[in-house]
Formats: C-alpha cells, sequence, structure tokens
C-alpha cells in the first residue's frame, strides 16, 4: 500500500516524491484508495496563502492558485480542455475521440481552460479564511474520490490509453474503504454540510458520466481530468453558497 500511495503522489502531483515505483496493475488498484487523500494533500499546501493571512483577499486567491496549478502540473485542466474539445465538435464517437487525443488546442479547450481559472479564483476570492482548509479538502478530496467511482464502475471508451488502465470494477474493494474512511473525515469536518454537497456532487458526476457515454459510449482518461475540475469547481462554489446561507 505505500508504494501505491506514492505512485499516487507521483500520478496526481508535482511534487518531488523521487522514489521509483512500479507501475503495474496491482499498484494500480490499490491507487485508488488514495485519491482522495492525495487531494487533501493538495489542499493543506494550497491553503498556505490564507493560513498566512498577511494578503489581500485577490492576493490570496492568486497565490492559492499558482501553487495549485504547479502542484497538479494541469493535468486535469488539460483534460477539461480536450473533453471540451471533443465533446461541442459535433462530430461522431471516433472523431471525437481522435479530437480529444490530439495534443492541439481547440477553441473550446481555451475557453474550458480560461473558465476554469477564472471560476477557481473568484471562488478563492470568496473563501471565508477560517474555513478556506475545510473547504479545499473536502472540494479537492471528492472532486478524485468521485472520479474514482468512474473508473471503478464506468466503462472505457477505448481499449488503449491510459485511461483504460484505470478502468474497471476489480478495484471496487479499495474504493469503497476509500469512502468509508474519507466520508468519516469529511463528516467530521463539515457536519450536515457534507450531506449537500455530497448529494451535489454525485448529481455532478452522474451528469458528466451520462454525457460522455451518450458522446463517446464510455470514458477517457481525459474525461476523468474534466470530472476532478468540473466537481472542484461545482464543490467549492456549493460550500460558498452554504456559507452565505448559514450566515
Amino acid at each position: 500500500m505505500i508504494k501505491a500511495f506514492i505512485l499516487s503522489l507521483q500520478f496526481l502531483t508535482r511534487l518531488p516524491v523521487n522514489i521509483k515505483v512500479d507501475f503495474n496493475e496491482s499498484t494500480i488498484k490499490k491507487m485508488t484508495f488514495f485519491f482522495p487523500f492525495v487531494g487533501a494533500i493538495i489542499a493543506m499546501i494550497i491553503n498556505i496563502p490564507f493560513m498566512i493571512n498577511k494578503f489581500n483577499k485577490e492576493l490570496e486567491a492568486f497565490f492559492s492558485l499558482a501553487l495549485w496549478i504547479f502542484i497538479t502540473g494541469g493535468l486535469h485542466i488539460d483534460g477539461l480542455s480536450d473533453t471540451c474539445d471533443g465533446f461541442f465538435s459535433g462530430r461522431d464517437k471516433e472523431k471525437i475521440l481522435d479530437i480529444m487525443k490530439d495534443s492541439r488546442v481547440g477553441t473550446f479547450g481555451v475557453i474550458a481552460i480560461v473558465f476554469d481559472i477564472l471560476s477557481k479564483f473568484l471562488i478563492l476570492k470568496n473563501l471565508s479564511t477560517k474555513s478556506s482548509l475545510f473547504a479545499l479538502i473536502l472540494a479537492l478530496g471528492w472532486a478524485r474520490l468521485f472520479t474514482s467511482f468512474l473508473f471503478t464502475y464506468g466503462k472505457s471508451a477505448r481499449k488503449d490509453g491510459l485511461g483504460s488502465l484505470f478502468t474497471g470494477r476489480d478495484r471496487q474493494v479499495y474504493f469503497i474503504f476509500s469512502v468509508v474512511i474519507f466520508g468519516i473525515l469529511s463528516f467530521v469536518l463539515a457536519g450536515s454540510r457534507f450531506f449537500i454537497l455530497l448529494i451535489i456532487g454525485i448529481l455532478n458526476t452522474l451528469l458528466v458520466m451520462r454525457l460522455s457515454y451518450k458522446k463517446i459510449e464510455g470514458l477517457t482518461g481525459d474525461i476523468y481530468g474534466a470530472s476532478i475540475e468540473l466537481n472542484e469547481i461545482v464543490l467549492l462554489l456549493s460550500w460558498v453558497v452554504l456559507e452565505w446561507i448559514y450566515i
């Protein structure tokens, strides 16, 4: 399991973890358990500008977002960009998959990147300093856990590709344990708000899954990345709205 944790950090972040771990089927399955906890680690790091509390809200949001992009290497944003290029192209399944595989960025991909970064900046700017850590842990953790659901219970649109290595029900034991443990942690951090966020995240994930099945009859690595980005935005935005309601 230690190897799976290390590989999860290496795969989902750009943190300097210089330990060689074999990228094999057994380790990939076990990685499923660690996805939300890697999200929590990222959350703790990007919350540092809020902890310093020496900046105005705009600078807090800017430095936090810069850390966010640097730590993840823009991996999931790239997936969102490719997904939007493909899905909004108006083509058939095979052409959409070809577009998503193309390393060039199209118009819809650029729009998606701008929307993603701008949305996160505005949400971070409106996060309360006293609850920012809890909000980020829940949003980043569950965004990755919902994506774990997709590749555990979904089907791959391609026989090859990185996404197909993660897809399959043979990892559902690790997924269930991850849900239970991270769910308990989430309830401790957020109380009743957690259940509201959980429902919103489930609905958003199922929407992504349904759209992907309609467009390409399955899921890909780009869809997994897009799911993480969209859930991060939706869950953080929901947290901000809930704070306004509770206040």
